[in-house]
Formats: C-alpha cells, sequence, structure tokens
C-alpha cells in the first residue's frame, strides 16, 4: 500500500517542525506539505491532496474548527487528526471537531520537544497511521465492490447469532465500550434513546483527562437523559450516562448488597487504556449478571473482548456496531471474530436493539 500523504497545519513553526520529523520518522507516511492557519492549508488540500492533516484548533484567519467546516461542506475526501492543547478550552474545542467530523486527536507536545515527549507523542501517532490504513483499505475495498453489495453494505440487516433477546430476564444496566469515532458516533446514537429508559448506562470512552468532562457536557445538550463524567462513590441512578473519567478506572460496586455506586480508581491499565471496557464490564458483570447489556462500538484494538466474554459468560446480551459504520472496526471486530456479538448492527440502529433488551 502506498504510503499516507500528511499536511501539517499549525501557526506555530516550532509545532510544524516537531509534527514534521515525527511524521517523516514514520514509514508509512510522507509529509507532502505544511501551512500556517486554515485558508492556506484549504488550498493545499486541494493542490497536494492529503490524505490527512494534523490540525491545530487555535489559529489566525481560517482556525481549525472553520477548516473543519469548510472540508464538511466542500465534501474534501481527507481526515483529520486534530493537535490539542492539554486545557479546559482546549478539550471543549476537540469534542466540538470531533462532532464536526475530526478522525481523533493528540495532545499537543511541549513545545521544547523532550525526549519523553517526542516518544509518547510518535506512539501515538503512531496509532492513529494504523488506524488511518485500515480506514482506508475498507474504503478501497468498499469502492471496488458490486453496485448492488453497497446498497446492502449500507443499510445490512440486524445479523442474530444466539437470540439474546430469548431471555426471560430484562436487562437492568448498559455498558458501553468506545475509542476511535465515539464522540460523534454517541453524539448521534444516544440522542435516540427515550427520556424514561429506566436504566442506568455506563461508558469507557478511551480519552485522556479534561476531555471526557467536555463530551459528557456536549452529549447532555444533546440527550434527553442526563449526562455526566462519573464521579467516585456516587449512587447510580437509573435514566443517566455516565461517562468515566480520563486517566482513571470505572467500576460498578454496591455498599450494602443494594444501593450501587460508581468506584473511580488508579488501578492500572488494561490493554494499555485507562479508563478500559473490559475493567468496566467485569464490574458490571458481577453487579449486574444476566440483566446486563454490553456494547462494544466504533474504536482501535480489542479492549472489551475479555470482558464481554466473561459478561456473555453470565447471561448477558451482546451488542456490536458494524464494519460498515464504524470509522475503526478494531473492538467490535474482536468480538464479533471471536463469536461474541449476538446482534450486530449499523449505528443508527443500535438505539432500538438496546431497548429491545429492556423489555
Amino acid at each position: 500500500m502506498e504510503k499516507l500523504k500528511a499536511l501539517v497545519v499549525d501557526d506555530t513553526i516550532v509545532y510544524r517542525k516537531i509534527v514534521s520529523d515525527i511524521l517523516n520518522e514514520l514509514p508509512d507516511v510522507e509529509v507532502v506539505g505544511t501551512a500556517e492557519n486554515g485558508e492556506i492549508a484549504l488550498g493545499r488540500i486541494r493542490t497536494l491532496k492529503p490524505d490527512f492533516l494534523t490540525l491545530d484548533v487555535e489559529m489566525p484567519v481560517m482556525n481549525g474548527l472553520q477548516l473543519l467546516a469548510a472540508i464538511q461542506a466542500q465534501k474534501l475526501a481527507v481526515d483529520c487528526v486534530m493537535v490539542s492543547s492539554k486545557t479546559q478550552s482546549g478539550s471543549q474545542a476537540t469534542i466540538q471537531a470531533l462532532e464536526l467530523g475530526a478522525f481523533d486527536f493528540l495532545s499537543k507536545p511541549d513545545e521544547g520537544g523532550s525526549t519523553a515527549g517526542r516518544a509518547q507523542l510518535k506512539k501515538d501517532i503512531g496509532l492513529i497511521i494504523m488506524a488511518l490504513k485500515r480506514r482506508k483499505e475498507m474504503l478501497q475495498r468498499f469502492r471496488t465492490m458490486p453496485t448492488a453489495l453497497k446498497k446492502d453494505t449500507s443499510s445490512p440487516p440486524v445479523q442474530l447469532k444466539t437470540m439474546p433477546l430469548r431471555r426471560t430476564e430484562k436487562s437492568k444496566a448498559i455498558a458501553i465500550g468506545i475509542s476511535t469515532g465515539g464522540p460523534n458516533a454517541l453524539a448521534r446514537m444516544l440522542p435516540m434513546l427515550p427520556d424514561n429508559l429506566g436504566v442506568p448506562i455506563f461508558i469507557v470512552q478511551h480519552m485522556p483527562p479534561l476531555f471526557t468532562a467536555s463530551l459528557a457536557q456536549s452529549l447532555d445538550k444533546g440527550c434527553k437523559l442526563t449526562v455526566k463524567e462519573a464521579e467516585n462513590g456516587e449512587e447510580v441512578k437509573n435514566n443517566t450516562i455516565y461517562i468515566a473519567p480520563g486517566g482513571r478506572q470505572m467500576k460498578v460496586a454496591n455498599i450494602n448488597g443494594m444501593t450501587r455506586i460508581i468506584r473511580i480508581t488508579d488501578d492500572p491499565p488494561e490493554n494499555n487504556c485507562r479508563p478500559s471496557a473490559d475493567y468496566l464490564f467485569r464490574s458490571a458483570g458481577r453487579e449486574y449478571g444476566s440483566q446486563l447489556t454490553c456494547i462494544v462500538m466504533t474504536g482501535m484494538g480489542s479492549d472489551g473482548k475479555l470482558g464481554v466474554s466473561v459478561t456473555k459468560a453470565g447471561g448477558a446480551a451482546i451488542i456490536a456496531q458494524d464494519e460498515a459504520s464504524s470509522i475503526v472496526y478494531g473492538m467490535p471486530k474482536s468480538i464479533v471474530d471471536a463469536g461474541l456479538a449476538d446482534v450486530v448492527v449499523p449505528l443508527d440502529r443500535i438505539a432500538d436493539e438496546l431497548v429491545k433488551t429492556l423489555r
């Protein structure tokens, strides 16, 4: 496969150099140009035809969010990776960018380019490049499909494997694991749920600190249910969606055999993830047993697979997002390939299938 062509967009020459140098060290990437603002980048997207941009948010003339909006409006075929500052305003802007269609984001490196900072940035960029390559391969496969198959793929039928909806028990809790493409997917799926859902929802979205709080605030504005970043020790309530705090682990526990609470811990990462879907799923499985629905959505890696295998053995219903609607078909693919998924559906049908498990 050809190298991915990158355009580095940042108003600071230091950051343009740091990011360009790291990208040039990767064997699968070729930096084809740089730009100091969105207006210049827009012209270079048309002439250089990059596969992806690394994109700063705060820039003169045209900022990153304005450039993203222009890319969407003009239907330009380029993925955008945000390079975000580790601040509250930076996290809020990043969530907006992801909701506008950005592929993923990176934390902005130190201006001094410390060895540790560069190493972490290179690792993070490397993972995103892997996901971008898989996405490009999937799109190429889709383009070469016969027209009839494309029509089928755009709205595939629900695939029932073990018919979990024949259970005699209905679910009393929902646990979701999601990563790359998550903010946009959640912003589409969660507003489809009714305000009288009657159960709590626990979500692990792979993100660092600050970003999950901004995500919860953004989702809360568009949902009928309450959405919040989870707090240690708070009582679990129905019709509330709890987002695991970035950089921490979240589990469900109880204090007297009756009252369920949330525990936020500093337990080690699992699958290089903290928060981890595996960690959440195991605890939810212990508390709810066969009265649990686990959902694995778009994301890199296989976080959630081991946790799902535990909850599945306990009688939980398992829903996986399908390949066609996933930004990255990693996490749900691991569930499907292992034969753990009861239902495999496109993004816009997840809410319906979720509600079925509550009846």
